[in-house]
């Protein structure tokens, strides 16, 4: 196996803030011939463009829950991945795996975009055959996939006692691991599942101490994992590389939000493993090693 046959890629590695430096969560697992889009926020479609990645050709869609940031860019991977163009061009349904919840999603989509259909039917002859869905929803800890080598398993995470269902992914590929956290406080099936992992990509939230008085930043810090906490599961999972995505930086129009560095320094305290904190389209190779490959604008 060359390194390139397994790849990870944080298509956005952002929150609900429209910030055009992180877009929103969704990322790109690349294993043997197949390719798999985990959650689909905002801005996911540009980034498969700027990567050349056909985005018609992506075989699963993957949700880990159903909060907009991760799925705002839902329809426009559907939609424009349907397309007689070469971003485009898919032929066959879309297929989504993911907990309950995802069926109600599309069927919702298909509804709300149906003149669309419709039209691009009517006038650019498009195949119902590719704007089809295929749903798959699972509502416990489980295989979820298994292809050509690829294995998919959906474990449970802890986002808050009402944001449920909530999951996470763990990717077995030619005994290689990537495993993603997806939202959650501290949890003890992050590190059942991240056990050993090659890569081990983990959302994390942070705000300054003086902050934390304020109500509304302890909700938001109590539904996410702290720098800390996070070295913790790292510490107990020892993957070969620990990586951040999904990076809550709180602050206000008089406290600066904490910055990347000074939450990889708490992370620091308590891990001493090799950690990066991801950036949109930084990419990892995983092979005998992790190879981190950060993006170079053409």
């Amino acid at each position: 196996m060359t390194a390139s046959d397994f790849r990870v890629t944080l298509l956005g590695t952002g929150v609900p803030i429209p910030s055009p430096d992180r877009f929103g969560p969704s990322t790109l697992v690349e294993a043997g011939d197949q390719k798999f889009l985990i959650d689909a926020g905002r801005g996911a479609t540009i980034r498969l463009y700027q990567l050349k990645v056909p985005i018609g050709r992506i075989d699963v869609q993957l949700l880990t829950h159903y909060h907009s940031d991760h799925t705002s860019c839902l329809p426009d991977v559907w939609l424009t991945g349907w397309l007689e163009s070469f971003f485009g061009t898919r032929k066959t349904p879309y297929r989504v795996i993911g907990p309950t919840g995802a069926r109600r999603l599309m069927e919702n989509l298909e509804r709300a975009y149906a003149d669309d259909i419709k039209i691009r039917v009517a006038d650019e002859k498009l195949p119902l055959s590719g704007i089809a869905t295929d749903v798959t929803e699972f509502d416990r800890d489980g295989l979820v996939y298994e292809k050509n080598g690829v294995k998919v398993i959906a474990f449970e995470v802890d986002h808050g006692d009402v944001i449920k269902p909530c999951y996470g992914y763990r990717f077995e590929y030619d005994g290689r691991v990537a495993v993603f956290s997806s939202d959650t406080r501290y949890n003890q099936n992050v590190i059942k599942y991240g056990a050993g992992a090659d890569l081990l990509v983990h959302e994390v939230a942070s705000a300054r101490p003086e902050l934390m008085k304020e109500a509304y930043v302890q909700r938001i810090i109590g539904h996410h994992t702290t720098p800390r906490e996070a070295g913790q599961v790292f510490s107990l999972t020892k993957p070969k590389l620990a990586a951040f995505t999904h990076i809550v930086q709180l602050g206000s129009d008089k406290i600066a939000p904490p910055t990347v560095d000074e939450m990889l320094a708490e992370t620091r305290e308590v891990y001493g493993g090799d950690l990066v904190a991801g950036e949109d389209l930084m990419a990892f190779e995983i092979g005998e090693a992790v190879t981190v490959r950060r993006y170079q604008q053409p």
